[in-house]
């Protein structure tokens, strides 16, 4: 899983077309990820919650040195107020036990009920939990379109869930738990609005990196209790999946979108990253076996419409907005 973090960016003389190659390559691997961690739960023996402590320690072990090497190099910053040390730990916290419950609940979605229905679930709800949401912390209009993405999402939904009653495809704890990790995104979303609402520009590489150290520190005691270390069978495949997970679409792709972030318009980042859950779905069913019912197409169809509509919303909305 990807995006948890839109921030505003600092200034970047990246052309355009290449920003949008990185958010694209990006969307892509993150839809692997899931992938991977399926794999992983078939012969490693790790649980979701110890597989994600290893996914966010890799990364932060991996992001750390680009966040130090990006400070020794000067870069345009715009003029803000310095936020108290109460303010900066507060939102420490908050993102990094947001992301906490968003990638620890997506991996244990992916476990109950696949990586198709995991992936379109969390990221078809997630923007809508964030229109709402926004609505009412922060005050920003939903408009008739992003009332439309709302009930097209629920719809969509529904469908996704009861359509597939008894099929055993789409398991209700699983989408529960995916629903659970869109409101971590949700969180993290409308909570750095809130935040920019008063002038406070975050650098991203900062939050993602002291975020995955939270992460990590909350989910040691769970992963020790579900049993950190993996199976010694086929260790080498493990720690390559590992390893994976951690830079590729963790450090690397975070660190591209990040990069893409400060010239492509957010909206435009908001539809690029719908490559996302296509990328899973196809490898759920070309190489995990997962199939993908009528109703399942249908309300996944449905979902990433919404999304698409609340994209298009908000751009007529705010035609200035974005990167």
């Amino acid at each position: 899983m990807g995006e948890p973090f839109v921030l505003t960016p600092v200034h970047s003389a990246l052309p355009v077309g290449r920003g949008l190659a990185y958010v694209t390559f990006a969307a892509t691997t993150w839809g692997t990820a899931g992938a991977a961690a399926s794999l992983l739960f078939e012969t490693s023996g790790l649980g979701p919650l110890a597989l994600t402590f290893w996914r966010t320690l890799g990364g932060l072990a991996l992001m750390l040195p680009i966040l130090l090497l990006r400070r020794r190099r000067p870069v345009t910053r715009p003029a803000r107020p310095r936020s108290s040390r109460r303010d900066r730990t507060l939102r420490i916290v908050v993102t990094g036990l947001g992301l906490t419950v968003f990638q620890a609940a997506y991996f244990q979605a992916v476990d109950a009920t696949g990586l198709a229905v995991a992936t379109v679930v969390t990221l078809g709800a997630a923007p809508v939990m964030v229109a709402l949401a926004g609505r009412v912390a922060v005050g920003e209009h939903l408009g008739r379109g992003g009332a439309f993405a709302v009930v097209g999402a629920l719809a969509g939904l529904s469908v996704l869930v009861f359509g597939s009653e008894g099929t055993g495809e789409v398991r209700p704890a699983g989408v529960g738990l995916a629903l659970l990790s869109a409101a971590g995104y949700a969180t993290i979303t409308v909570y750095t609005r809130y935040l920019g609402r008063g002038g406070d520009v975050v650098d991203p590489y900062l939050t993602t990196v002291t975020s995955f150290a939270v992460c990590t520190g909350c989910l040691l005691p769970f992963a020790l209790a579900e049993g950190m270390l993996p199976r010694a069978e086929q260790w080498g495949q493990t720690l390559g999946l590992l390893l994976y997970i951690a830079s590729v679409p963790t450090a690397l792709a975070y660190g591209l979108y990040f990069t893409g972030l400060a010239v492509v318009r957010a909206t435009t980042v908001s539809v690029l990253t719908l490559i996302e859950p296509v990328t899973a779905a196809a490898i759920a069913v070309a190489l995990l076996d997962e199939r993908l019912t009528v109703a399942t197409l249908v309300g996944t169809a449905m979902l990433l419409c919404a999304v698409a509509a609340l994209a298009l919303a908000e751009t007529r909305a705010n035609p200035g907005a974005g990167g």
